[in-house]
């Protein structure tokens, strides 16, 4: 009856149109009531314990990074350092656009500042080149979900705060399942495009690369220092996060140029509108994260599915299912927050690593962003690109399926995550 009032209460609230941070706030005010112990004091207290936690400082820092590095000519200039490498090949513009998307990812960790930042660019290339346009913002799409993937990640932040895991591990353990992903786009953007009469660009010179290389190498550098400190032990997430957005305001003021003084206040406006928007959301859900232990949630949970816990690969496929219908419904931090405290103590129960759940339940959330009805990614590539919604949704399909694959092969093959996780370790 719990679990019913939980998640009768949360859905409720949502379906009248509640914002999903008061949402949560309400479903844990029900429970309270519920429980018989509602008390004011336990929402206060648990929201400022959730905002109070050093971890999440990384959250703001690396949302302030992507929003320098694309104001600054950072992205432009890994666009730019992609097209000089594959832009030739028959369908380049498409690997162009996977290529810059890894790149990306390993400075913003933002899947719809990376999208934005591509689309505004490759889409009118791909228009006059003669793509497929829906297709092709589809491509676009579908490679931003990356950047939650391959680290630096917020969503990874977020999950290790609200699951106790380490935040490190889960960075490391991300990099080959990205790559798995960006990967499996470009294949499919191969198959698919044959049938297109496109035309190729020009194949650049090797002085021609050399210039726009050396143009890059200044934006080429900054997932090198992220990654590398990290890996090294020198920093930790939340000082990488720190150094990414310094390093970033210094290239974008003193070596490209492209970022002023003027604009500045603008950029740190908007990166705190974003962090504002995700630390409420995360102080609300540890209410709710409290109150679902309050009340014994996983245990009535655990009691429903407790025939696949020693089965631990078909149960990682029904709680796969599970979240992908949840992300077709929810954007990807709140999911984050009302699940992982519901599904965690399941996973530890059934003695899967908490870091290999970790990466597909981001994973599982990424494809939710290109999931119709809210599809947050969907929406930023059919606003920049000025293409109906629809006609997106259309196109994205067959990259979508690509993603589900991976996703899928790493549930029957755990070690595609783990082996390498160690050793990156």
């Amino acid at each position: 009856m719990t679990l019913f009032v939980f998640v009768g209460s949360l859905l409720g609230a949502m379906a009248i149109g509640v914002p999903v941070a008061f949402s949560l706030m309400f479903c844990g005010v029900v429970l309270m009531w519920y429980m018989g112990m509602f008390n004011t004091q336990i929402i206060a207290q648990n929201m400022i314990a959730g905002a109070d936690t050093f971890t999440l400082l990384a959250i703001p820092f690396f949302i302030l990074a992507g929003e320098l590095m694309n104001a600054g000519g950072l992205s432009r200039r890994i666009i730019d350092f992609a097209i000089a490498c594959v832009g030739h090949i028959r369908g380049g513009l498409g690997i162009v656009a996977i290529v810059a998307a890894l790149i990306m990812a390993s400075i913003s960790g933002s899947a719809a500042a990376d999208t934005a930042a591509l689309a505004a660019i490759l889409i009118p290339m791909m228009a006059k080149a003669g793509y497929n346009v829906p297709r092709s913002a589809g491509l676009i799409a579908a490679g931003g979900i990356i950047a939650p993937v391959i680290p630096p990640s917020m969503a990874f932040i977020v999950f290790g705060v609200a699951a106790n895991v380490s935040i490190t591990q889960l960075f490391m353990a991300g990099i080959v399942p990205g790559l798995m992903m960006g990967f499996a786009l470009i294949a499919t953007w191969l198959i698919v495009v044959r049938k297109d009469k496109v035309e190729a660009l020009p194949r650049a010179s090797m002085k021609e690369r050399l210039h726009v290389t050396g143009r890059a190498l200044w934006a080429l550098g900054m997932p090198v220092i992220i990654l590398g400190g990290i890996k090294a032990g020198m920093v930790t997430p939340t000082e990488a996060a720190v150094i990414a957005a310094a390093y970033a305001l210094f290239v974008g003021l003193f070596i490209y140029r492209e970022l002023t003084w003027k604009e500045l206040p603008r950029v740190i406006l908007q990166a705190a509108k974003t962090t504002s928007v995700i630390m409420f959301l995360v102080c609300a859900a540890l209410v709710s994260a409290w109150l679902i232990t309050a009340a014994n949630i996983p245990g009535e949970i655990t009691g429903l599915i407790e025939p696949l816990i020693d089965r631990p690969i078909l149960l990682m496929f029904v709680i796969m299912i599970l979240v992908l219908i949840v992300g077709t419904a929810l954007d990807l931090t709140p999911t984050i927050l009302i699940l992982t405290p519901v599904l965690m103590p399941i996973i530890k129960q059934a003695g899967i690593d908490p870091v290999y759940f970790g990466v597909l339940f981001i994973m599982n959330n990424c494809i939710g962003l290109l999931t119709p009805p809210v599809g947050v990614v969907l929406n930023v590539v059919s606003g920049v690109g000025r293409i109906p919604l629809g006609k997106v949704t259309v196109g994205v399909w067959p990259f979508l399926a690509a993603q589900a694959i991976v996703l899928f092969l790493l549930v029957l093959f755990p070690d595609l995550v783990i082996v390498p996780a160690r050793w990156l370790h």
